[in-house]
C-alpha cells in the first residue's frame, strides 16, 4: 500500500450512504482509483493514488471542505447552495440530478407565487426557500423539518412544502402537485479555498482530467465500419467525429475500414445515414475513457 504524504495526499469527502454514494464510488473506481472495502471504515486509503476518502453525512461535506478538513468533496448542489459555504465549485458531474420544488395540495388555493403570501411552508431547505421568497418580495413562514416533509400539509403543519423532486411520484402519492421549480441540482465536485500545496494541486488536476475523460467516454461510442473508397468523403461529412476518422485500406479492392468516435445521443441517426452512404458491418463499442 502506498504511504500517504500529508503535503501531497488528498482527502476527499464522500457521502457515507445515500443516493449519491454508489455513483460517486463508481466514478472514482472508473477513473482508476482502487480502494479496500470502504463499507467498513469512515476513512479509506486509496491503494494506487495519494488519496483517502472520508465517508460522512452529505450535509457535513461542505463544512468539512470549507474548513480544510477535506480538500475535495462530492456533494449535491442543493446542499452547497443551502449552506452557502466558502468553497469552490470545480464542476458539475451530471448525476444525482433532481430539483427543489414548491408543491401544494391538489385541491388547494395556491396556484402562483403570490398565493404563498402569509402561508406556512415546510422544508428541509429553509435557506434556499427563504431566499427565493425574499427575492420575490413575498412574506411567508418557513417551517424547518428534517424528514417526511411531504406529509406536512396532511398533518396541517404547513400549507405547502419545498422539497427535492426526482420523479414526482412521492408528491402524487401524498396528494401534492409540483407547482414551481426553484432550484436545479446535480452532484458537484467542490474544493476548499484553504491554501493547498503544489503537490495537491497537481493531484486535483489529474483527477479533473480523468473525470473529464471518463464522463466524455460515457457519452460516446467507438464505431468501426467498412465502406467503398468513393463513399469516404460523404461518410466524413456525416460523422460528428472529434477529429478526422481513421481510414485504412482493406484486402478487397476499393474497400476501406473506417474507425471513429461519435456521441451516443446521435449514434442511431448517424448509423442510418452511414448505411445510406454505403457503410456495412457497422460495429459499436463502449469506451472506458478519453483523453483529449
Amino acid at each position: 500500500m502506498r504511504t500517504l504524504d500529508s503535503t501531497t495526499s488528498l482527502r476527499i469527502a464522500v457521502q457515507k450512504s445515500g443516493r449519491l454514494t454508489d455513483k460517486t464510488l463508481n466514478l472514482l473506481e472508473g477513473i482508476g482509483l482502487k480502494f479496500d472495502d470502504y463499507k467498513r471504515s469512515l476513512l479509506v486509503k486509496c491503494l494506487n493514488f495519494d488519496v483517502e476518502l472520508l465517508l460522512i453525512r452529505d450535509d457535513d461535506i461542505p463544512e468539512y471542505v470549507q474548513d480544510g478538513v477535506c480538500d475535495l468533496g462530492f456533494v449535491g448542489a442543493n446542499v452547497v447552495e443551502e449552506d452557502q459555504m466558502d468553497v469552490e465549485i470545480l464542476r458539475g458531474l451530471n448525476y444525482g440530478v433532481c430539483r427543489l420544488s414548491l408543491a401544494v395540495p391538489k385541491d388547494g388555493d395556491i396556484k402562483k407565487p403570490e398565493d404563498f403570501a402569509g402561508k406556512k411552508i415546510a422544508t428541509s431547505y429553509p435557506g434556499i426557500t427563504k431566499r427565493y421568497f425574499e427575492k420575490k418580495g413575498i412574506d411567508v413562514k418557513v417551517i424547518t423539518l428534517s424528514g417526511s416533509v411531504e406529509i406536512a400539509p396532511r398533518l396541517e403543519i404547513a400549507d405547502a412544502i419545498c422539497d427535492l423532486v426526482s420523479t414526482g411520484n412521492t408528491l402524487k402519492a401524498n396528494g401534492l402537485d409540483e407547482l414551481i421549480n426553484i432550484f436545479d441540482s446535480e452532484t458537484q465536485l467542490i474544493k476548499t479555498n484553504k491554501p493547498l500545496s503544489e503537490g495537491k494541486q497537481q493531484l486535483i488536476e489529474k483527477i479533473l482530467q480523468r473525470i473529464e475523460g471518463y464522463q466524455k467516454a460515457g457519452k460516446s461510442r467507438y464505431i468501426m465500419m467498412n465502406a467503398p473508397q468513393e463513399s469516404v468523403e460523404r461518410i466524413k461529412e456525416i460523422i460528428p467525429s472529434l477529429k478526422s476518422p481513421t481510414v485504412m485500406p482493406l484486402a478487397d479492392n476499393g474497400m476501406v475500414a473506417i474507425h471513429t468516435v461519435v456521441p451516443l445521443s446521435t449514434f442511431w441517426d448517424v448509423m442510418e445515414r452511414l448505411k445510406e452512404a454505403g457503410a456495412t458491418g457497422i460495429v459499436m463499442l463502449p469506451i472506458e475513457s478519453m483523453i483529449a
